[in-house]
């Protein structure tokens, strides 16, 4: 009785602790390709849900794994938390303001310009400041894909007001503001898009 007493036990601290998983483990990681297949761009939030410093730390510490030109990491974010900051961002941002108002944060991406393309304060081939733009769009990559992996969900919009996001955070001029990245919690299912067919895009030689 006292063996049974204590194996029992010893189940009931794996249960607890997380030691025991499997595919209905509801703490299980998403793999990589369920990552790629629910990240979808998320238009209406549910009110009332937050997100930690902290979890935006992590969220933050994946994007700098990101490859950039020469390791120059040109991105920067600026990340609006608290109620005044978060309407002051909806103010600068048209018709995405209903979409996202209930989004836990809304972050500000930028790039640092002359650094990526450039070598030695020289632009080294034609797509010169497109370097930077490219690097910071594999760093939004980068932050969406840990969100989703995180539970959270995203929208990039393009649409913005630059001039009043660098007046809000104090932008500095050398930084381009790319895009504002609604972060939360989806109140409702995306529909699946349609995809082009693999050949339209890819061409094998």
């Amino acid at each position: 009785m006292k063996r049974f007493a204590f194996i029992s036990a010893l189940i009931a601290l794996c249960v607890i602790s997380g030691c025991v998983t499997g595919s209905g483990s509801k703490n299980a990681a998403p793999t990589l390709d369920e990552v790629f297949i629910t990240r979808r761009s998320i238009r209406a939030y549910e009110a009332g849900r937050t997100i930690s410093e902290a979890q935006l730390r992590e969220l933050f510490e994946a994007t700098q794994n990101a490859p950039s030109w020469a390791n120059y990491q040109p991105s920067k974010y600026y990340v609006a938390l608290s109620k005044e900051a978060h309407d002051a961002v909806l103010d600068k941002i048209g018709f995405n303001r209903d979409r996202v108002a209930n989004a836990s944060a809304l972050l500000v991406s930028t790039y640092e310009r002359g650094k990526s393309g450039y070598l030695q304060g020289q632009q080294t081939n034609e797509i010169g400041e497109g370097w930077g733009a490219h690097d910071n769009g594999l760093s939004d990559a980068y932050l969406i894909l840990k969100a989703r992996a995180m539970g959270f969900d995203t929208l990039i919009m393009g649409m913005r007001d630059s001039d009043g996001l660098r007046e809000i955070f104090d932008i500095p001029e050398n930084e381009t503001v790319m895009a504002v990245i609604a972060l939360g919690y989806r109140a409702e299912e995306p529909r699946d898009p349609v995809h082009k067919p693999l050949d339209d895009f890819v061409k094998f030689f």
